[in-house]
């Protein structure tokens, strides 16, 4: 999949743990795994906004394009 998700490069450089990312979002601990590891097909704008909140983050901080070779 060209998409890439950045969530645990932003979550090293803020020093947050899934868990703490969890409880600040309202999202389950699976549901943040799943988007974690690149294995989400979808996100929604009002998940992204709160995960870009809770990072202090853009959204391009953690979604990234990269065309297949």
């Amino acid at each position: 999949m060209p998409i890439i998700v950045n969530l645990d490069v932003m979550m090293a450089r803020r020093k947050m743990s899934l868990n703490e990312l969890s409880e600040k979002v309202g999202l389950t601990l699976s549901n943040l795994s799943i988007l974690k590891t690149g294995k989400a097909k979808a996100i929604r704008f009002s998940t992204l906004e709160a995960i870009c909140k809770a990072l202090d983050c853009q959204p391009a901080d953690i979604l990234e394009y990269q065309e297949e070779e």
